[in-house]
């Protein structure tokens, strides 16, 4: 074929995969799909890109990116008509500035190494995510990936200064400002930040950091009644201010199957609660830090707030604790075939929400299916795991309807942090109204008039 023997003219051996080497290659983190698209491009700088892309251009070649492939919405599957663009190989950290606390570097880095590179200059990413060690700074930019942390540092959006960009036509868009304050006119990195490469592909940015705490505290605790779980999240709020960095919650369903049944795990608290919240808080004092987050838990034990709690006292009790909110792998065993979803909703509906689809549970996905409940709740944020029995396309359906549906009525979303793919393409109107989807496909038609980025994804 004439393009992919151009394309490999500009970016050699290294930077082509064809045949059968390209379809031994996964097509999503959990191995269970192959590459389909017509060849992987794995282009070595932003200029290598913008070659490929004015040759893609040019054959309207339609293209797919693709970071580290952790993405739970299919934005990066390629079909076989399709090319993918992995940046793989564009994972070098340009520079860090430890006085204006940024990071420059090439999309292709891994979320662990930018918090490797961070500490070693007394810094950190406020970006934090439990596929850390496989996904990517362009996809976490490019889905606007939020974590375990926003609560304090906010989304990728709220962590991202500037960046560099590759149109559909091969322009380069370089915004890479290193300013906090920046008020020139429009902020162009906007339009990228979350647009799941369907507007331009993201190969460079600039990160802001923040600096390393000098105490961390760590504790899992038991909580009955959703009003005591907002009145302890109001109360952990008043008095520890800025230094809460997490709290998440699991619910029951979640912390019995997984933290209990799974036999994966030593549980910290026997089941039973109705919750079991990890409040995570940082700050620069340790010994005040520490006597002040020990004096809050007691004080919420004394209120009734929390019924039962363990503090961490070493990384192996913080590590262990996290170990079951992040037990993906767990989640897979007891849940699959299932469908996980990422919602988000005011908080004081919560429980109205999810005791409606208690209810609704059993009649629309079948007397013995599953549903566990987790998520950030600081940010309004929650994770449904349902497994309908007997599994189908059928009861998958039913599934999302039951889950869906409710949100439209209450202001939620059906996307907090894990964007829309294909999977949450024809739920999206839930969300965004008429005038905003006209608004995103005018975007798409000014930068993409082709439709050869990322195409059929979002909208």
């Amino acid at each position: 074929m004439t393009l992919l023997a151009d394309i490999h003219s500009l970016v050699g051996d290294k930077g082509l995969i064809t045949g059968a080497d390209a379809a031994a290659r996964p097509a999503d983190w959990l191995g269970r799909e192959r590459c389909e698209a017509m060849a992987i491009v794995r282009p070595a700088s932003t200029a290598e890109l913008s070659r490929v892309m004015k040759l893609c251009h040019a054959a309207r070649q339609p293209v797919v990116p693709a970071g580290g492939l952790t993405g739970l919405v299919h934005g990066a599957k390629a079909g076989p008509e399709e090319l993918l663009i992995s940046l793989e190989r564009m994972r070098s950290i340009e520079s860090i500035d430890p006085i204006g606390r940024t990071m420059t570097l090439q999309a292709g880095v891994p979320l662990q190494a930018v918090h490797e590179a961070a500490a070693e200059h007394g810094l950190i990413y406020g970006v934090d995510l439990g596929s850390r060690g496989s996904c990517t700074i362009g996809g976490n930019i490019s889905t606007n990936a939020g974590g375990n942390t926003v609560i304090r540092y906010g989304m990728t959006r709220d962590n991202v200064l500037g960046l560099e960009a590759v149109l559909a036509d091969g322009t380069i868009v370089s915004s890479m400002n290193t300013l906090l304050k920046n008020n020139a006119a429009y902020d162009l990195k906007q339009l990228f930040i979350g647009s799941e490469g369907t507007l331009g592909f993201v190969t460079r940015a600039v990160l802001k950091l923040h600096p390393a705490p000098a105490s961390e505290a760590t504790a899992i605790v038991a909580i009955d009644g959703f009003d005591n779980l907002t009145g302890f999240f109001a109360h952990v709020g008043r008095r520890l201010g800025g230094l809460v960095r997490s709290f998440e919650v699991m619910w029951n369903s979640y912390y019995q199957r997984i933290g209990v049944d799974s036999g994966r795990h030593q549980p910290p608290l026997p089941a039973g609660h109705d919750f079991y919240v990890i409040v995570e808080a940082a700050g620069n004092d340790p010994d005040a830090d520490s006597a002040l987050f020990t004096e809050v838990l007691g004080a919420a034990m004394e209120k009734s707030l929390a019924a039962d709690a363990v503090i961490a006292s070493s990384k192996s009790q913080h590590d262990a604790i996290w170990a079951i909110r992040e037990d993906v792998e767990g989640q897979i065993k007891t849940f699959m075939p299932g469908v996980a979803f990422d919602v988000s909703l005011p908080i004081m509906r919560m429980q109205e929400y999810i005791s409606g689809l208690q209810e609704s549970l059993p009649s629309v996905c079948g007397a013995t299916a599953m549903m566990a409940v987790f998520g950030h709740i600081g940010d309004s944020n929650l994770h449904i795991v349902i497994a309908p029995r007997p599994w189908s396309p059928e009861a998958k359906r039913r599934a999302e309807e039951m889950v869906y549906h409710p949100l439209l009525a209450i202001g939620g979303s059906v996307s907090a942090e894990h964007c829309i793919g294909l999977d949450k393409r024809q739920w999206l109107p839930l969300s965004r109204n008429a005038e905003e989807l006209a608004l995103m496909r005018q975007l798409k038609a000014a930068l993409d008039p082709f439709g050869l980025l990322n195409r059929g994804k979002v909208l």
